[in-house]
């Protein structure tokens, strides 16, 4: 505990030791050697459409990981791990039927 509160204790340090003071001016306080400060916000810039294609990729993704291994399972657990994977599966379908109101499967 007293070695966490250490760490704790020295980021702190560092942070107020790089922080330009309160009273810096617009020069002072910019970002230095980070380039400019941005003309728009960053949920602008990105669009999110990849981020639902990912999610469907995922999804089919984990879908087959799991599809192999149950299916040497299936054959010693029977009527259980059958219904164990149709829940696992309709969580996925969930998941793409998310991306699917998203409009991930339109060709654009």
């Amino acid at each position: 505990m007293i070695i966490l509160l250490g760490w704790t204790v020295l980021a702190w340090l560092l942070v107020r030791a790089t922080q330009p003071p309160a009273d810096a001016t617009a020069p002072q306080s910019a970002p230095f050697l980070g380039g400019g400060t941005t003309g728009t916000h960053a949920w602008q810039r990105y669009h999110f459409r990849p981020y639902t294609m990912t999610l469907v990729f995922i999804a089919f993704e984990m879908e087959m990981m799991f599809m192999y291994p149950w299916a040497v399972v299936f054959v010693s657990e029977g009527i259980k791990a059958l219904a164990e994977m149709g829940m696992f599966l309709a969580i996925l379908s969930v998941g793409i039927l998310y991306g699917w109101r998203e409009g991930v499967f339109r060709w654009e």
